[in-house]
């Protein structure tokens, strides 16, 4: 088994109402997001060409969160919430024949990321 993973950063703003601490008031992230799909090798040698998955992602996802007011999208846009998001988009997207959606990790900060597999 094979496990290929593309790396994404996009910027976006975000209030969490439901906290109470500092991350109750407006503030923004430069989130990292990694996209991870695990399978065989097809005829030519690749489980999936990294280009069709940066293609993929950019236009299903990138596109709605990058420079947006996360609160616009999510009732409380925790780091759990939105990676959950982003997987119940993608995991119909990144299966083919030969692979699936296997795992993600965003990143809010550069020492503080949630990692997700999946139901």
């Amino acid at each position: 088994m094979f496990f290929i993973t593309k790396e994404f950063t996009f910027d976006a703003a975000h209030f969490l109402s439901e906290y109470h601490g500092k991350c109750e008031n407006l503030h923004g992230h430069t989130y990292k997001l990694h996209v991870t799909v695990e399978g065989e090798r097809d005829n030519e040698g690749m489980v999936l060409d990294f280009l069709s998955l940066k293609l993929i992602v950019k236009e299903h996802i990138l596109s709605i969160l990058d420079h947006s007011n996360l609160n616009d999208i999510f009732i409380q846009p925790s780091a759990e919430n939105i990676i959950y998001w982003i997987w119940e988009i993608l995991k119909d997207k990144l299966r083919g024949q030969n692979y699936n959606l296997s795992e993600m990790k965003l990143w809010e900060t550069p020492t503080s990321f949630v990692t997700y597999r999946g139901d």
